[in-house]
């Protein structure tokens, strides 16, 4: 499995719709890397149209199975509309741990990837220890600024990998908040991690083409 180079578009006005679609096609010229592997977490309304171009996530799926649930987000439904894995426990989308171990199993039973997001490394060994597939660590203060972890404190990414590989060794580690250029890449993945979790720096610039070329430099 090669590195990942995970797209979360959010809810910015950039990845919506149509513009999701966009975004899509431009970081489609950069798949096919035998580096890293490629991927958009959308919004659930967009996740058919942008897994037509390239692989995508779900940015949240709920535990709940078929039934009186109305507004929850079924991990089959998902999968059904072209996911292939999901984001769990983003910082803007927090659940207590419980059900955390609720969505992995259920992403699990219909076959999606999960990344689980952490904000410290404290939370990054007590997911791993549920078996995502990734655990993400990201602290809540850097995400979206102009610094990124991996510079401001490489310490906690250092310390993330090593309780990972302690606590479950078959879970990877990405790291994300404010990764913007080759360098953060670079420095994340010597410091252990297998990729990286950008928004932002991709979705809200004014020219993502160059913005993934900048990130995808450093693999």
């Amino acid at each position: 499995m090669n590195p990942l180079l995970l797209i979360n578009v959010k809810t910015y006005e950039q990845g919506t719709g149509r513009n999701a679609v966009r975004l899509a096609e431009i970081a489609k010229k950069f798949s096919g890397s035998d580096k890293y592997d490629i991927i958009l977490a959308v919004q659930p309304t967009d996740i058919a149209a942008v897994s037509k171009i390239i692989s995508t996530y779900a940015q949240h799926i709920d535990s709940a199975e078929y039934g009186s649930h109305t507004g929850h987000i079924l991990p089959e439904a998902v999968k059904a509309a072209g996911a292939v894995g999901t984001l769990i426990n983003h910082s803007e989308r927090p659940v207590p741990i419980g059900e955390i171990e609720r969505n992995i199993k259920r992403a699990k039973q219909c076959g999606l990837v999960t990344v689980c997001c952490a904000p410290d490394p404290k939370a990054v060994e007590q997911i791993a220890k549920l078996g995502p597939d990734y655990v993400a660590v990201e602290p809540p203060e850097l995400i979206g600024g102009k610094i990124s972890v991996s510079t401001a404190k490489p310490e906690v990414i250092r310390k993330s990998v090593n309780l990972v590989n302690l606590a479950n060794p078959n879970v990877k580690v990405l790291c994300g908040a404010g990764i913007h250029n080759k360098q953060d890449v670079s420095t994340a993945l010597k410091l252990g991690t297998v990729g990286i979790l950008v928004a932002s720096a991709v979705v809200k610039s004014e020219d993502p083409e160059m913005a993934i070329r900048e990130l995808a430099g450093g693999y």
